[in-house]
């Protein structure tokens, strides 16, 4: 009997294709925070203070886009500019509590609309996306693991 490996390019595409109308479900609400503002603000919050170019970089989306990004969460009040201590030409940009609280409030309403769409799954489906969800978080922090391989004598 052989086992046949499954075929990662059908995987990442089926995983692609999911993913994305999950987070167009989870996103369905127009008032919030967009998810490239969100995403921002919470690395912001997480890893800061940051410089732009390092948070453009980290975020993996040009300067212009991420000074766009900027000027939106500093005109709400999310975030705060305040100069590089190792650089005055430079500035840092930290979230306020605002900010804080805005990243909070979106990431419940996303768990909530997430959790209602697999509130009816079965057991075992909900089982199975349990057991994936450790490496699909090394994906998403762009986590290169190899698989060890070991000899046979």
């Amino acid at each position: 009997m052989s086992h046949r490996q499954p075929d990662r390019t059908e995987i990442a595409a089926r995983l692609a294709a999911a993913v994305g109308r999950i987070n167009r479900r989870a996103r369905s609400d127009s008032a919030s925070l967009g998810y490239g503002l969100v995403s921002a603000l919470a690395t912001i919050q997480r890893d800061g203070p940051l410089r732009p170019g390092d948070l453009s970089r980290i975020e993996v989306v040009t300067k212009p886009t991420m000074t766009r990004i900027l000027t939106e969460l500093e005109q709400r009040g999310f975030i705060e500019r305040e100069a590089d201590p190792r650089d005055g030409r430079a500035f840092m940009v930290t979230a306020t509590p605002e900010g804080v609280a805005a990243v909070e409030e979106a990431r419940s309403t996303r768990t909530g609309i997430v959790a209602e769409l697999i509130a009816d799954l079965p057991e075992a489906d909900v089982d199975a996306i349990a057991a994936a969800l450790d490496a699909l978080e090394r994906v998403a922090q762009g986590e290169r693991v190899q698989e060890a391989h070991t000899s046979r004598a």
